[in-house]
């Protein structure tokens, strides 16, 4: 069989039913294989914007996404989203096209060493010496990216390779030394974190992004309810605990809330499940190690203890630790405990301009308005706080955001590989001006797609949040190359690639247009013009 028909075969035997993909020359054999496949190619506008749609699609499906490039330019264009799903643990099965073999290593027209470019940000590298090779690589590029924590995979397959007929076998077995990921906790470790727990008088949950990738949410707010032990969350744990629980304390972190903050201080004891504490979340500060026992359970064991000192680690999945800890705990004590000081943060302020959109009234307004299993993504900057604090995540609610290397011009492109995944729910892409420039072309790849996504674009003509860091750190005096002193059009814009779009000038107009894009099957670009002097966290 043809080297090509090998992976595409391979793709369809996984369960994955598209792919994101910026077709040329190194990959023409990949994509004859394709047109003549079951699968549905989504043509991104470009390689970055495949990486981001397939990562929207993969924490949607739990399933690997996959993207195809090219070689040369196309590969390396694509660095960034497979640095952007490393950060964030997203499963990706990443295919670039590579010269032919007797060419590599002569600098030969779009050749890059794309393998050795990006080691650094993904799991594992494959670069295909032999097409008898491919069903042993893609199988184990699946499992790989697929298993313990997961993360993207990289598979360059020179084009001489994907014309290769070979006689190979059709599933090898997957042995791969040195790789065994943990998936069951150490139950000594687990018994250790049940005594320390019975003894403490104030626990702490801290609840990360890793509670979704191993769908452990249910588990969690199992023992949140059987415990009422007070929860706090990072930013990628957005959405892993209901928050109608009376226990939930809200968002740590540089642009958390004070609360949260406060629980951390009074604690004695935190249990950190699924979060690796980048200094985004610590804000700086100490408050995590402040006189109390820290357990940390998480997949990956290269994170336990990585950022703060662990007295109790845990290596397995979330969701078996959780299971065995609700199964073996005495659940006659419980911990409802409260900080003794708990300063008021008010979800949205009590008066706003009549002529500039506030984003909390905005983005609280879409909370009650969304449906209770709507999927949000947002992007980077001042709006990806502003969604974080803002949307209330009840019900099945989603928030998908790059959380670990903060990449602007993320929200639009995941937004699409998300309603892909999940065609039968809302879909709200927040953005800001800054980022979406980063992803306009993907408005294209909206519009063929024929998938409804409301773009909610925050619009204040600046690059807000380095406005803001600018005006912490050197007065409002200094700020320099943060505003957009021409900026677009972007309802011609969006009216250009065919998708239906309005200005919002104040929560009157945002009402209106707002309810118009809940009818019907169209997409829409809503451009809210936001009061430009409103920052990432504001006491009301």
């Amino acid at each position: 069989m043809e080297g090509a028909k090998i992976i595409i075969g391979s793709i369809e035997k996984h369960g994955v039913d598209r792919v994101f993909g910026h077709p040329g020359g190194a990959v023409l054999p990949l994509y004859e294989a394709l047109r003549n496949s079951s699968l549905t190619h989504v043509l991104t506008r470009t390689e970055q914007g495949a990486a981001h749609a397939a990562s929207g699609y993969a924490r949607m499906t739990g399933k690997p996404g996959v993207c195809i490039v090219t070689s040369g330019p196309g590969a390396t264009n694509i660095i960034t989203g497979i640095a952007t799903a490393q950060a964030d643990s997203v499963p990706l099965v990443v295919i670039t096209g590579q010269v032919q073999r007797d060419r590599i290593g002569t600098d030969a027209f779009q050749e890059a060493d794309i393998a050795g470019a990006s080691e650094p940000f993904t799991k594992h590298t494959y670069l295909v010496q032999d097409a008898a090779d491919l069903p042993r690589i893609m199988n184990e590029a699946f499992h790989i990216a697929s298993t313990g924590r997961p993360g993207p995979v990289l598979v360059d397959i020179p084009v001489d390779v994907q014309k290769e007929d070979v006689q190979a076998e059709n599933d090898p077995s997957i042995n791969i030394r040195g790789y065994k990921p943990v998936f069951k906790g150490n139950r000594k470790q687990i018994k250790a974190a049940i005594a320390a727990l019975e003894k403490s008088e104030r626990p702490l949950i801290c609840a990360g992004g890793g509670i979704l990738c191993s769908g452990s949410r249910t588990p969690l707010n199992i023992f949140l309810q059987k415990t009422g032990i007070p929860v706090v969350h990072t930013l990628m744990g957005n959405g892993a605990v209901d928050m109608d629980l009376p226990n939930v304390m809200g968002m740590i972190g540089s642009h958390g809330h004070l609360r949260a903050k406060q629980a951390l201080k009074e604690s004695d004891l935190l249990i950190i499940i699924g979060a690796r504490i980048s200094d985004r979340a610590t804000a700086g500060g100490h408050i995590f190690e402040r006189e109390k026992i820290i357990l940390h359970i998480d997949i990956d064991p290269a994170e336990v203890g990585k950022n703060i000192e662990t007295h109790i680690p845990i290596v397995g999945d979330a969701g078996d630790v959780l299971i065995y800890m609700l199964k073996h705990m005495d659940f006659t004590k419980t911990w409802d405990w409260k900080p003794s000081r708990t300063p008021s943060e008010a979800v949205v302020p009590m008066k706003s301009s009549p002529d500039r959109l506030d984003p909390a009234v905005l983005l609280h307004h879409v909370s009650e308005k969304a449906d209770s299993d709507a999927i949000f993504t947002a992007d980077v900057g001042l709006n990806q706080i502003w969604a974080a604090r803002h949307i209330t995540m009840s019900g099945k609610r989603r928030f998908l955001t790059s959380g670990g290397l903060g990449t602007m011009g993320y929200g639009l492109p995941s937004a699409i590989g998300a309603k892909m995944a999940a065609p039968e729910r809302q879909v709200f892409a927040v953005m800001g001006d800054g980022g979406i420039q980063m992803s306009l072309g993907e408005l294209g790849t909206l519009s063929e797609s024929g998938e409804k996504v409301v773009i909610l674009l925050l619009n204040n003509q600046y690059l807000g949040m380095v406005r803001e860091l600018q005006d912490n750190a050197y007065g409002v005096d200094c700020r320099h190359g943060v505003y957009f002193k021409k900026g677009p059009d972007f309802v011609q814009i969006a009216e250009a690639y065919g998708l239906k779009s309005a200005h919002a000038y104040n929560m009157e107009s945002f009402g209106k247009i707002l309810e118009q894009s809940l009818c019907g099957q169209d997409s829409w670009l809503i451009d809210c013009r936001i009061d430009p002097k409103i920052n990432s966290v504001r006491r009301f």
